[in-house]
């Protein structure tokens, strides 16, 4: 009998794929990496809703498919609207007795574009409703899949084919809209931030996700070495220097409750993690340290909400 599941370190991996080989996401593509993850955490009981995005065009170009559970594309805008859709149909079917009593998992996935920008009212509206169901967005940090286009979440100083650097501009002028704290404004009882460069957390915090009674929101960082401009062999190290540079901090928010997964003694420099992706090497010295700055100012504010939540 094949095996279920593989040990990885101290951990059990399932061997099972609901991700199927033969996509056409790009190489070294931290999303690929981070969605396959995130299957592997949630099985096979599960509906998925879909944006139009990179996972999108790289999972199912007609007539083919890399899905092996259910799966709906959606448009930019109606993510959480469709899956809000597909867990109050499960639920009046089954107060009904017309469908098996079997624990569905909702789920809907979109970019940060689809999450933070066009798909941001219907999340909202799907929140306040309370539906039970796992949000994750997939943060490359701007619209890859049409060409690299600045999105609310692109950050401070990158540079982008719509907000590109030069003579009078330093790239994205705006600091990065935080879905996180959005999220959590809703008072919803599970929110939290995840990266591939961090497998374990990742998928354990994506399967949580998935079990909370009401809705859940999971932000994962998904770094993109064409829209990032890195060479592909540097993904993994680049996610981890975006948590050790606390640029991109791991925490989760249970129930109104903080709680860091990650906490270096020392923060890394801001400047490791940034020298290695071509979006932010036009940036000078004295940009680099405002940059510094807003990381560390962020991290402070992180670190106060941790110390005031009680354990």
């Amino acid at each position: 009998m094949k095996a279920q599941a593989v040990k990885f370190g101290e951990k059990l991996v399932p061997t099972k794929e609901f991700l199927a080989e033969g996509h056409s996401f790009c190489i070294g593509c931290g999303e690929a990496l981070a969605l396959r993850l995130a299957c592997k955490a949630l099985g096979k009981d599960v509906i998925i809703a879909n944006a139009t995005g990179c996972i999108e065009i790289c999972t199912s170009p007609l007539p083919f498919t890399s899905w092996r559970v259910p799966w709906i594309h959606t448009l930019f805008e109606n993510t959480a609207a469709v899956i809000s859709g597909v867990e109050a149909g499960l639920k009046t079917l089954t107060k009904k007795n017309k469908r098996p009593v079997r624990d569905i998992k909702c789920v809907a996935i979109a970019g940060d574009g689809g999450t933070s920008d066009i798909g941001i009212q219907a999340l909202s509206g799907a929140f306040e409703r309370n539906h039970e169901f796992l949000y994750i967005c997939f943060d490359n940090e701007a619209y890859m899949n049409t060409g690299v286009q600045r999105s609310s979440a692109t950050p401070y100083g990158a540079s982008t084919t719509t907000a590109p650097a030069g003579k009078f501009s330093i790239g994205q002028i705006t600091r990065k809209k935080n879905m996180v704290a959005i999220a959590a404004a809703h008072d919803i009882p599970y929110v939290a931030t995840a990266c591939p460069s961090y497998r374990f957390d990742l998928m354990k915090k994506v399967r949580k996700g998935a079990e909370v009674k009401g809705p859940a929101y999971v932000h994962i960082l998904s770094p993109c070495p064409t829209g990032w401009r890195y060479s592909t062999e540097l993904t993994v190290k680049i996610g981890q220097l975006a948590v050790q540079t606390g640029i991109f901090p791991l925490y989760e928010i249970e129930n109104g409750r903080y709680r860091l997964n990650a906490d270096p003694p020392k923060l890394k420099p801001i400047e490791e993690y940034l020298k290695l992706q071509g979006r932010y090497r036009h940036l000078t010295g004295e940009q680099i340290e405002r940059i510094q700055e807003m990381v560390n100012e962020d991290y402070a504010k992180l670190k106060k909400k941790v110390a005031a939540s009680p354990m």
